[in-house]
């Protein structure tokens, strides 16, 4: 995957910069940790529909806003483009102080191609529609066409080049989404007659060569499927996949990805901003075409890492109930965790923390943000307004072992996670016998024997793994707040609110940051 810009790259520019095993935005020259939420579909489509709803994102707290940029729109003849719409969102977004994650809709959304511009849509003879099974014509463009793609790439080169001349300075668009939710709806693959021919053909030689390469460490889906054939690197699709909607699955991955990673190589070559793709993701008894099939899913994350290098991110809408089960699926084979797409309400606010803490996210981003009714007083802002208060804390120690994540709930009421020399024991609290139903939150290690935490509804117990004392004590707990990105402590917490110096607890009143030193004794 791409980490940085070509060599176009300025030192100014928003990139990606490794750090230990992480990977971490970098804007105006600092990590950027995303605080953000993503608009409904049409918002950004008018400037004066957005106009109040500006507001509204900084009373949630966000720091970054993801708005669609529609390809109907901006080039809505060919080769005649029009970004006032782009201009009045980069310019509102900096004057409220936020930054733009532009989420280009060009071929496709949630896999149909509504926002394709109705020149394309009419044009179905020189702009080809994928096939499904019968015969059945779709509003869907083919990835097989050579047309299709050109177009997109040549839209989507004009964005990025508008968006250099306008903003190069200032920064307010940080990073870019290619697409959304792309994959065949309906049927497990194309079946157009330039589908069939490629289905039928040879495994394209890169692919081949990525699997023989990286064979023992392909993500188990695909290498049990690939080994499970013979492990050839010669032959169509299904004689190194077998026969099957996952091998067809599988074929859709590799020509999306390809797709893709021609349009990104298009914007990049302009302007070089991070940029990723999203997925819808599947369920568990669903079959590809019941979600669209040839996404970024997991099961086909390598067929994606080979054929679309351009890509920086391959990122998750989790909607799902098993938030943490897809979050470790999206880190397998070095992808960095980036969620432009998560519950707004219910879980998600307790979600952030954990893809922040546990999985060194880069950033977070319910749906629907802007219909989030009192938004100051959401759990969300709640939420955010705590992490924005340590986020110069977790940017610090990201990718470097020193950051951890959980959430707790009856089913999973404790977990365990190591930091420098302690094994910290997380279990839901019960202080004056109020037990959490759920709890969450990120403890951060900001020096020996030294930790922040933030969070709700935990205690925290201590047990020491290196040579020396073997016991280890709460010394002192101080709740309190950043300002100005110093700990300013209030209250010593004691006595009843550290269990007699035993646990360091979280009260379930609320969202706590409170700040831990730990002690050894025989």
């Amino acid at each position: 995957m791409a980490d940085q810009a070509n060599n176009r790259t300025s030192a100014g520019m928003p990139h990606l910069q490794r750090q230990g095993s992480a990977k971490q935005l970098i804007v105006d020259g600092r990590p950027f940790l995303v605080l953000g939420g993503e608009l409904h579909n049409s918002s950004s489509s008018s400037l004066e529909y957005m106009q109040p709803i500006w507001q509204r994102m900084l009373d949630l707290n966000f720091n970054a806003v993801l708005a669609p940029v529609m390809w109907e729109l901006i080039e809505p003849r060919e080769g005649d483009f029009d970004f006032a719409l782009v201009d009045g969102l980069i310019q509102a977004a900096r004057a409220h102080q936020l930054r733009l994650i532009l989420l280009w809709f060009g071929s496709w959304k949630n896999g149909m191609s509504s926002y394709a511009p109705l020149w394309v849509k009419q044009d179905y003879r020189r702009f080809p529609r994928a096939v499904l099974q019968g015969g059945e014509p779709t509003e869907v463009l083919s990835t097989l066409a050579q047309a299709n793609w050109q177009a997109d790439a040549r839209a989507f080169a004009a964005l990025m080049r508008h968006i250099a001349e306008v903003d190069r300075d200032d920064n307010t668009v940080i990073m870019v989404q290619v697409e959304n939710e792309v994959g065949v709806l309906g049927d497990s693959r194309d079946r157009s007659p330039a589908a069939e021919a490629a289905y039928a053909g040879p495994v394209p030689q890169e692919l081949a060569a990525y699997l023989a390469e990286h064979g023992p460490s392909l993500v188990p889906e695909l290498r049990g499927r690939w080994q499970a054939a013979g492990g050839k690197t010669s032959g169509s699709w299904v004689d190194l996949f077998g026969a099957g909607s996952a091998t067809d699955e599988i074929f859709m991955a590799w020509h999306y990805a390809r797709y893709v990673d021609q349009v990104t190589a298009a914007g990049k070559a302009e302007y070089a901003l991070p940029m990723f793709v999203n997925a819808w993701l599947s369920g568990p008894q669903a079959r590809p075409g019941d979600y669209p099939s040839g996404g970024p899913l997991p099961n086909v994350l390598d067929i994606w890492l080979a054929g679309a290098p351009q890509v920086d991110m391959l990122t998750p809408d989790i909607y799902a109930l098993d938030f943490a089960a897809w979050c470790e699926r999206f880190t397998q084979r070095g992808n960095q965790l980036f969620i432009p797409e998560m519950r707004r309400e219910d879980d998600g606010p307790r979600n952030v923390f954990y893809a922040i803490g546990q999985h060194d996210a880069i950033g977070v981003s319910p749906f629907a943000v802007d219909s989030l009714p009192d938004p100051a007083q959401s759990a969300l802002a709640k939420s955010y307004a705590a992490l924005q208060q340590i986020a110069p804390e977790i940017l610090a120690h990201q990718g470097l072992g020193e950051v951890v994540g959980f959430l707790l709930d009856p089913a999973r009421p404790s977990a365990t996670r190591r930091l420098g020399d302690y094994e910290l024991d997380i279990r839901l609290d019960d202080i004056f016998g109020f037990k959490a139903e759920r709890a969450y939150g990120l403890i951060v290690m900001v020096g020996p024997d030294q930790f922040v935490g933030a969070g709700s509804g935990f205690g925290v117990a201590f047990r020491p793994l290196t040579p020396g004392p073997a016991r280890a004590g709460i010394a002192a707990v101080d709740e309190g707040e950043y300002r100005d990105g110093a700990w300013a402590p209030r209250r010593r917490m004691n006595g009843d609110e550290n269990d007699q110096g035993r646990r360091w607890r979280f009260s379930t009143q609320g969202i706590a940051i409170e700040h831990c030193s730990v002690y050894r004794y025989e």
